[in-house]
């Protein structure tokens, strides 16, 4: 057979080679195991939805299975993910195994998702629930009816007749339906999108009381060949005040039709063209009187909160609404009660529909004044549910006593949803923590619950958000809460206390980048989660989605309330204060958002700096080589670096790949200006320089010549260089000669007098380590051959990696090294030094995952 006796993965890499190699196959969609879309992608098309088109999703499989059975198991994992709301369906869904592979159109089975009363939150791959077997039956006669099967041997080439003809050319035979829970979001989209492109005078149609929202309905009730789809329904069609007809608006509104007798154009066509494809119009037949009757609630989206506020992008207030509905369920607006107590000018509210169960406070009164103007204009809020209250400082008896009475009823408390986006600040900065600045005057310190709260949740009434979490914990316990903010309260180190007090239950989440909210610098995620404040449950892991900042779905992401202590706690162990430094650490905490600012220097900064020496160089390398390998994203700003297990004990190739790593990364910033440098990777010979090295430190050290034996560290002697090598690949980087050997048994400088001098086993390097050596050689080589000549400069023998940069790359006039250097050797030289770092990189990173170093 084509694909007997292989695994999963190798099964679902050899399919998308044979029969997918023109498509893009490479794109992971949650736990859906295979995916297949265009290899050259549109732009998006706007924002969230209208990204690509995915082909096909599929379900895969290494034996000889039951087709129905592979796509049940399928349509459970995107139902129970809601894959099809995060991001467009695709054209086919497939199943294939080793012998076999099926398509069945997505349209075909597509309300199989909007099925009432179903349980999603079974395990897809259990084969005997009640909810497996259901769907099966419900999937077997359409299957049968609209299932291409294909065998990969006897149908080769069918089979690719059909992916060519068929899959290939479906980018667009997929549309969200349009419901209840949606034609909103789709409203304030179209506001952005479609409404610039009408050709109207729109002052002149709002004398005559026919609004942007009059065409959004006309092209609502369109189908997909944008005709009117509505001849029969004479209820809908009377309501409408504007038609779309030939390409264009006409007015329908008797009394007026003739002021606007002309047809109202489109500018671009293609404009509309394109962002209807993503929408099966009309809507749902079963939500069409409800659009109608409640036109009243699409109000332009149109007033952005002052200056200065945190204010929540639309695309998130739809993504978390959506969250909120899979939670809650479809009808959630008219069982549960709402609350944004911290609303700004009610942003977040936009496309909520039932006006008596929203609640909206905020502080400053002048936002409420907007919200009740927007009232008058037809906001969907209740004027005497938009209220001034101060939710850290106010006592609850100001409360509305509607408000009040669903607050002191315990059952009612329970359909309680504070829906939040609380204000982001904190009363440190990056300043505070280095030593140079203050903390922020009365960022929390104002408020009076402050006082109440510090004994219980500690540190962490630094963050408003969190007194926010609190208080409402305390006084509205049993409420369910959906909040936007950071997750330091999940893994953050300040929130140990808040953790122990704060007890919920997790329900589900995503995260987004952090610069997609309006006036928020920096690169780390917010997150929106919702948890059940009713069930006692200790923060430990929360999985949540991950989206771009385009709206599309990514993929997820972990967050761990429990941590292993820090890695400065198990650098810790080798602290070596006794003797002479080689180098210095400068101290952060060890998360992401701190790399950027911890380097190796060779002289005391203000910053309290740890001492790197003989003893500790390749625990320092690893500790350093951990920190950097990995380029720090917004998606993991706020991972911490972890106390590992003990496995990269033994592992003395990836100690020392680590300690290559260390030589030659940017953030090493040892400089022969502020020093002795006992940091040059080569002798003199192998570089060509013109006089002898002040220090041979690291060349001695890398050829066994010095102890690198570590200090006792939890009760046991560690010595990390005990290794044997029967073949070595590379011993010392290269393979030197005699010559450059004997030319390297120097004793060391003064300064390491008395150490220990005895001849150990040479340090073997991994092929990875030894490229990034042949790089960096022949970067000096080029740094001594140019510098020794150039008679505008004291040549510097001693040169470190950082005076080569600085050399060739020279200082702006406010000091800062430039980025590059108008000598294109250097550039080329430097560039390959760079490349072949980023591949021992890519070597270190799994290590640093199975040693514990981080948390996947």
């Amino acid at each position: 057979m084509k694909y007997k006796n292989i695994r999963e993965e190798e099964l679902k890499n050899k399919v998308g080679a044979d029969w997918f190699a023109a498509f893009d196959t490479t794109e992971i969609l949650g736990n859906i195991d295979f995916t297949v879309f265009p290899k050259q992608r549109p732009l998006p098309f706007g924002e969230g939805w209208g990204g690509a088109t995915p082909l096909l999703w599929a379900e895969a499989k290494t034996g000889n299975f039951d087709i129905p059975a592979m796509f049940v198991q399928l349509i459970l994992t995107i139902g129970k993910a809601r894959t099809f709301d995060k991001t467009m369906p695709p054209a086919f869904l497939g199943a294939f195994d080793f012998k076999k592979i099926a398509f069945v159109p997505y349209i075909n089975v597509q309300d199989i998702f909007y099925l009432n009363d179903f349980n999603w939150n079974v395990t897809p791959s259990n084969h005997e629930t009640k909810e497996f077997q259901l769907i099966k039956t419900r999937i077997e006669s359409t299957l049968k009816q609209n299932t291409y099967v294909f065998e990969y041997e006897k149908d080769a080439k069918e089979l690719h007749t059909f992916i060519k003809n068929n899959v290939a050319k479906a980018t667009t035979s997929n549309k969200i339906k349009i419901d209840k829970n949606n034609f909103i979001p789709i409203y304030l989209r179209w506001l952005d999108v479609v409404k610039p492109i009408i050709d109207v005078n729109w002052d002149d149609l709002k004398k005559a009381n026919i609004l942007d929202s009059d065409f959004y309905l006309a092209d609502l009730f369109v189908d997909d060949k944008d005709t009117q789809a509505l001849e029969d329904d004479s209820t809908i069609r009377d309501n409408l005040f504007v038609v779309f007809q030939n390409q264009g608006y006409k007015i329908a509104k008797e009394n007026i039709k003739q002021m606007f007798d002309a047809t109202i154009n489109l500018k671009v066509k293609e404009t509309y063209l394109l962002f209807w494809k993503n929408y099966k119009r009309p809507p749902l037949k079963e939500f069409q009187d409800y659009i109608i009757e409640r036109r009243d609630l699409l109000v332009p989206q149109d007033i952005r909160e002052r200056k200065g506020a945190f204010f929540t992008p639309r695309k998130w207030v739809e993504l978390s609404q959506k969250y909120l509905t899979d939670y809650l369920g479809e009808n959630w607006q008219d069982d549960y009660y709402i609350w944004d107590c911290a609303a700004g000018t009610g942003n977040l509210l936009a496309g909520l529909t039932n006006k008596y169960n929203i609640y909206a406070s905020t502080l400053d009164q002048a936002d409420v004044s907007v919200v009740h103007e927007r009232i008058d204009h037809g906001a969907n809020l209740l004027k005497n549910h938009v209220f001034q209250f101060d939710f850290l400082n106010d006592d609850f008896s100001k409360l509305p006593q509607s408000l009040q009475d669903i607050i002191n009823d315990e059952e009612k408390r329970k359909k309680l949803v504070i829906y939040i986006n609380p204000p982001y600040a904190e009363a440190t900065s990056t300043k505070t923590v280095t030593g140079t600045g203050e903390n922020k005057s009365g960022v929390t310190t104002n408020f009076k619950i402050n006082e109440h709260l510090k004994p219980k949740i500690g540190a962490a009434t630094n963050e408003i958000f969190a007194l926010f979490m609190a208080n409402l914990y305390e006084k509205i316990p049993g409420c369910i809460l959906g909040q936007f903010s950071t997750l330091k309260f999940v893994n953050g180190s300040n929130f140990k206390k808040f953790k122990e007090y704060f007890l919920a239950d997790y329900i589900s989440g995503f995260i987004v980048p952090a610069e997609t909210f309006d006036n928020v610098k920096g690169k780390f995620p917010i997150g929106f989660t919702l948890w059940n404040t009713a069930i006692k449950t200790k923060i430990s892991t929360i999985s949540t989605d991950v989206y771009d900042k385009n709206g599309n779905y990514n993929s997820g992401k972990n967050f761990y309330g429990e941590l292993p202590v820090s890695l400065n706690k198990w650098f810790g162990l080798f602290e070596d204060e006794k003797e002479n430094h080689i180098g210095l650490f400068s101290f952060y905490p060890s998360d992401f958002q701190n790399n950027n600012k911890f380097s190796i220097l060779t002289k005391q900064q203000k910053r309290y700096c740890k001492k790197i020496t003989v003893k500790n160089l390749i625990s320092s390398s690893i500790y350093f080589s951990v920190r950097h390998c990995i380029t720090a994203t917004w998606l993991n700003d706020r991972d911490q670096f972890l106390y590992p297990n003990d496995g990269w004990q033994n592992d003395f190739e990836f100690q020392n790949d680590c300690l290559a790593f260390t030589l030659f990364n940017s953030q090493n910033k040892i400089t022969s200006q502020e020093g002795t440098n006992h940091w040059i990777p080569f002798t003199e010979q192998e570089v060509n320089a013109q006089a002898k090295f002040e220090s041979a430190f690291m060349t001695d050290f890398m050829k066994g010549k010095i102890s690198p034996a570590l200090p006792k560290g939890e009760g046991e002697q560690q010595t990390l260089f005990q290794q044997t090598a029967t073949t070595p690949t590379t011993l010392c980087h290269s393979e030197r000669s005699e010559e450059s050997h004997k030319s390297t048994t120097t004793v060391c400088d003064s300064s390491f007098v008395g150490m220990t001098k005895r001849e150990y086993n040479p340090l073997i390097f991994s092929p990875e380590a030894t490229a990034v050596f042949d790089a960096g050689r022949e970067l000096w080589k080029y740094y001594h051959q140019t510098a020794s000549q150039n008679r505008n400069v004291v040549y510097n023998v001693n040169a470190s990696l950082y005076d080569i940069r600085e050399y060739f790359q020279g200082r702006n006039d406010k000091g800062r090294m430039n980025s590059k250097s108008d000598d294109t050797r250097y550039m080329e030289l430097i560039g390959a030094l760079r490349s072949q770092l980023a591949v021992l990189a890519d070597k270190i990173k799994p290590k640093v995952y199975e040693y514990g170093f981080l948390k996947e």
